[in-house]
């Protein structure tokens, strides 16, 4: 039931009003079970849907007997930080994040501020539709508190994360219509910023339309227009967030990363950083340069996470823009990637343009091809053939990843080499295999070079 982040599909098809309540009541269920503290908090992104899914998912929790404290709009990265201050158990996130508007999901997050364990979410996905043996009553039934939230604490701990201040920079955001919109403008114009915002007039209906960290010309043209010495785009929960410079160019997660571990070097302990299996060759070389390890880890926050406890590390993340401070906390949080980027600005005492340069990216493609059954390609000979094949033609020129979504049914190609003309061409071995061999659907090149990441 759980993908690699949480639950998703069409909000009132798939993801009933029924479902979320199921799920209140099986993670209620698993809260009892495990002698927590019966107290969780809820937050939603703006989707028209997410009232909906928050009083039916209350409604579950308090059908097992746990109190509930409704935040409303919130970023996820809000939420993780309440959870884990608040003296909750449990916190739940209601949002498909860069989804567009039909879609929406729900996410549960650990006492800890962490997404739950894949053990608890295996737990409560068979305990859903599980009838209560004993139904609580009287006093024992939970309490929804949706009164007006105070938010004041998040703020003030976004505020205290810059004690430089921002005053005298210029600063374009685009909030995707999402999470963001408010608190993800406010903290900046509480630190002095000067702000000019896009995507900050949700309806319900409009996340992440043709707006945000998925759709990032939006904020590079703004940037460029007024003259802002940095851009900052959210996703539609605001876990994310990816940037532009002054001259329009986009600055990725692995970039932002980058700049971010050079400014710090000589106070990074220990001196790594951890990405992804599609981190860019030049981002690892950059890295290098400074003496700094890139630790890959496989694409999903979720393991970002555990890689940077492995290594007991300060940063990582992926090219979308979801990065971990883990001193700061340990989820991603769109509000605190955006604020330690502009605080890195403002020590350099330079717009974003001057740092943009940290390296070259080497040439790098995803394909996206989707098929019936995302995992068939695994047993095919053909196919591993192929991608053995496309691995010696790159081989001390670039790296191959042929991996299954985690959350859509496809298989994604990803191929980066030194020379555009060999990238393609092993990239091509491997989706013309994969074509002939497993039920190809649809196709799509993704050029990523200077672009995001999946």
């Amino acid at each position: 039931m759980f993908g690699t982040d949480g639950i998703r599909g069409i909000a009132n098809t798939f993801l009933s009003p029924q479902l979320a309540f199921d799920l209140g009541r099986a993670a209620g269920a698993v809260i009892v079970e495990q002698n927590l503290v019966r107290r969780v908090v809820i937050g939603r992104d703006t989707r028209r849907s997410g009232p909906m899914l928050g009083a039916s998912l209350a409604a579950g929790f308090c059908h097992a007997g746990i109190d509930v404290v409704a935040l409303g709009v919130i970023p996820t990265g809000g939420l993780s930080y309440f959870t884990r201050t608040g003296g909750f158990s449990m916190g739940a996130v209601i949002s498909a994040s860069h989804n567009p508007a039909p879609d929406n999901g729900v996410k549960f997050i650990a006492h800890n501020g962490r997404k739950i364990s894949e053990e608890t979410e295996s737990r409560i996905s068979s305990l859903v539709g599980v009838v209560l043996s004993q139904v609580p009553v009287g006093a024992g039934v939970g309490f929804l508190d949706s009164g007006q939230p105070d938010l004041s604490g998040y703020l003030s701990y976004l505020v205290s994360l810059v004690p430089e201040r921002l005053d005298g920079m210029k600063v374009a955001i685009d909030g995707s219509q999402g999470a963001g919109f408010d608190l993800g403008v406010r903290i900046f114009r509480e630190l002095g910023a000067e702000v000019t915002v896009v995507g900050c007039a949700p309806d319900g209906l409009n996340i992440n339309f043709e707006c945000g960290a998925t759709y990032p010309a939006h904020i590079q043209a703004l940037t460029k227009q007024v003259g802002a010495d940095l851009g900052v785009a959210y996703d539609g929960d605001a876990d994310r967030a990816v940037f532009s410079d002054n001259l329009g160019r986009l600055i990725n997660g692995d970039r932002t990363m980058a700049i971010w571990c050079r400014h710090w070097r000589e106070s990074l302990n220990p001196k790594a950083v951890v990405g992804t299996v599609m981190s860019n060759g030049g981002f690892a070389l950059a890295m290098a340069t400074d003496g700094i390890e890139l630790h890959r880890a496989n694409v999903g926050d979720k393991y970002v996470g555990a890689q940077l406890r492995k290594i007991s590390g300060q940063i990582g993340g992926e090219q979308s823009g979801h990065i971990i401070f883990s001193e700061r906390g340990p989820t991603g949080d769109g509000l605190i990637t955006a604020l330690e980027m502009a605080r890195v600005l403002k020590r350099e005492g330079k717009p974003a343009d001057k740092l943009f340069g940290i390296y070259d990216a080497m040439p790098q493609i995803m394909v996206n091809v989707e098929v019936a059954d995302r995992e068939a390609f695994k047993s095919s000979t053909a196919v591993s053939e192929a991608i053995s094949s496309a691995e010696a033609r790159v081989v001390g020129r670039g790296r191959v990843s042929v991996r299954a979504s985690g959350t859509q049914p496809m298989v994604r190609v990803m191929v980066e080499a030194d020379d555009y003309e060999l990238r393609d061409f092993a990239a091509q071995e491997i989706v013309d295999a994969l074509e002939k061999n497993v039920g190809v659907t649809k196709i799509r090149r993704i050029e990523l070079t200077n672009a995001l990441g999946d």
